[in-house]
């Protein structure tokens, strides 16, 4: 069955090949805008979501009944190097967590009536330590990019994504570096359990990993090859096949950020589909949507794992009930009164 997934160079040559943004929708959402009796302006960035939403959904009016989280859980080699503050243990747990119910993504999810998914890869087959050489073959990184692609099925309203790993903020960090450049110090993320010893070490496995792997840096997918995992190489998948099947996108984490950055640094318009759903936090995360060019929903200091998500498709929920709902015309349905 291997030999019938995609290989990288098929994935490379399918991108050029997505559909873009859905013209005739945005039209007719910024005319159903051009209509409301309070001007679009004033509604800031919930005018600008409904109209990012009708342009990716290819939808009049947009919608956002059906949304999922699809969160994608698996571990990386380097947090053995001493990189985590959890023990080995931890992804295990956070999956079972997330399957029993008792997660805070969990409570959004019923509260929204969200379909929320948690996809195990392999947590106890970790990818290979990428200060020795590549943290994957070419054939485990393409297959992973294609089971995130598989996770995708059509009729939904909205995907955000999240990860679960460990390991997985190092690896972030270490795409980045490898993507963008730079010193390693400015993409490395602390966290509530990184000391400074530990960010010294992250700081080390990362200029190590970049600098073994740097030869092999042919394009972005390489790089996301050489210092990426199972989760984030999923993650680029879930974010080509959503493009494919007019499903927008948000995305929840530093770490899925930096999947993300993987195909902008391929065609910066391959992520416009997208939204960050939160501000991850740190100087490193900043720089990273700041070269992403995506500006975050929300800034509440929430941990990865999708419950900012799920906020902010609250948040996108009321952009699209006041794209629809909003009185038309001068005096529409009010006796000339403004709602403000």
């Amino acid at each position: 069955m291997a030999t019938d997934l995609p290989r990288l160079d098929e994935i490379r040559a399918l991108l050029p090949e997505l559909p873009g943004p859905d013209l005739q929708a945005k039209a007719a959402a910024q005319a159903r805008q051009a209509e409301w009796m309070k001007p679009a302006a004033d509604l800031g960035r919930l005018a600008e979501t409904a109209l990012w939403l009708a342009t990716w959904q290819g939808a009049r009016p947009p919608r956002m009944e059906r949304p999922r989280l699809a969160i994608f859980a698996a571990n990386h080699g380097v947090a053995a190097l001493g990189v985590c503050d959890e023990d080995s243990g931890y992804s295990h747990r956070m999956v079972q967590y997330f399957i029993a119910g008792g997660a805070a993504v969990n409570q959004l999810a019923a509260m929204l009536d969200a379909d929320l998914r948690v996809y195990e890869m392999a947590l106890d087959q970790p990818t290979a330590d990428f200060t020795q050489g590549p943290a994957m073959s070419d054939e485990d990184c393409a297959r992973a990019l294609s089971y995130g692609m598989m996770a995708v099925e059509e009729g939904f309203d909205l995907m955000a994504l999240g990860e679960v790993g460990l390991g997985s903020t190092t690896s972030a960090a270490a795409l980045c570096h490898g993507l963008f450049g730079g010193a390693a110090a400015d993409w490395v993320a602390g966290d509530s359990g990184c000391d400074e010893a530990m960010t010294a070490r992250r700081l080390a496995v990362v200029q190590r990993g970049v600098a073994v792997n740097q030869t092999a840096f042919a394009d972005p997918f390489e790089v996301l090859r050489c210092l990426g995992g199972l989760e984030l190489s999923a993650l680029v998948g879930a974010i080509i096949a959503c493009r494919l099947a007019q499903i927008p996108v948000l995305l929840d984490s530093f770490a899925s950020a930096a999947a993300a950055a993987v195909l902008h640094a391929f065609d910066p318009q391959l992520l416009d589909h997208c939204l960050v759903a939160q501000r991850p936090g740190g100087e490193a995360a900043d720089r990273l949507l700041g070269r992403i060019g995506k500006r975050p929903l929300l800034d509440l200091g929430i941990g990865g794992s999708g419950a900012a998500s799920l906020l902010a498709i609250q948040l996108l929920r009321g952009a699209v009930a006041c794209h629809s709902g909003m009185a038309a015309g001068a005096g529409a349905g009010t006796g000339g009164a403004v709602d403000t």
